[in-house]
């Protein structure tokens, strides 16, 4: 138990991140899918719109749990959420196009080049979030 404990201690930002992650990543995939089969709408803004809601998912989430951010004045709050939306559409970005080229243009399968840009999409914005967003101060 003990040494569960110690894992814990060392590896918790990194558990609870890829747990929350998985949490959105299920958020956005559910939507996607459903926007993209149910409403059929084009991958695109089936993408966008799912992201929207998964970035509000991922920023209070990664705000409170993951790097336990202690920030609550308006002022550092906006900055957060300012940068963690930034950093988020630059992967929007990244993840847009490459689905633009793999599913539109190769005719690849939508949701299986969902997963495969997703991972390459949580490995930056974790980057980010560690490392710019809710830095610690020392």
């Amino acid at each position: 138990m003990e040494k569960i404990k110690i894992l814990w201690k060392k590896y918790k930002e990194i558990i609870t991140y890829l747990f929350f992650g998985f949490v959105t990543t299920v958020v956005n995939y559910g939507m996607f899918a459903l926007l993209v089969r149910v409403f059929h709408l084009d991958v695109v803004p089936a993408n966008i719109i799912s992201w929207i809601v998964a970035v509000i998912v991922a920023f209070v989430t990664n705000k409170l749990w993951v790097f336990e951010s202690k920030a609550r004045d308006a002022k550092t709050i906006a900055r957060e959420f300012g940068e963690f939306v930034a950093g988020r559409l630059i992967t929007l970005g990244l993840e847009t196009l490459l689905l633009w080229i793999f599913v539109d243009k190769l005719g690849m399968n939508d949701l299986v080049m969902k997963i495969i840009t997703s991972v390459i999409v949580v490995i930056v914005n974790y980057i980010f979030s560690k490392f710019i967003i809710f830095r610690k101060k020392k």
